[in-house]
């Protein structure tokens, strides 16, 4: 199972879009810890099994194929202070959220249905129905 934390394992454009997110929080002095790329099947599923067939908190509407970390073209993220998560801190989030649009990137802080202020895609206009037929970001 695959659950990785690296840019490496996005698409380069994507990889590129979240440099120059960590880059441009860095200056507005906010650490970023990226807390997950691209997942696998078997990494989606688990995921999407919390809160419904194992214990824990609902994260994910999405099994495997239908969430954007499955085409390398997602990651997750966290703002630090003081070398802690802090996940309540919906006001770090949404200055994140906007630097991250400021660089191109999709913030689902924005989504009206299942908002994920820990979360940022890069689609190239390609939906998900592209992207489960085959389609790839121009690179």
């Amino acid at each position: 199972m695959i659950d990785s934390r690296s840019l490496e394992d996005l698409r380069p454009v994507v990889k590129a879009k979240a440099k120059a997110f960590l880059e441009a929080c860095a200056k507005e002095n906010i650490e970023i810890r990226i807390t997950s790329t691209y997942r696998d099947a078997e990494a989606q599923n688990a995921l999407y099994a919390q809160g419904r067939t194992k214990p824990g908190k609902r994260v994910t509407n999405a099994k495997a194929g239908q969430s954007m970390h499955n085409y390398r073209v997602a990651f997750d993220f966290a703002p630090m202070k003081n070398g802690k998560i802090d996940w309540n801190d919906t006001a770090l989030f949404a200055r994140c959220g906007k630097i991250a649009e400021s660089v191109g990137l999709e913030w689902a802080g924005r989504w009206t249905t299942f908002k994920e202020l820990a979360h940022c895609q890069y689609t190239g206009g390609l939906t998900l129905k592209d992207f489960q037929a085959g389609k790839q970001l121009e690179e």
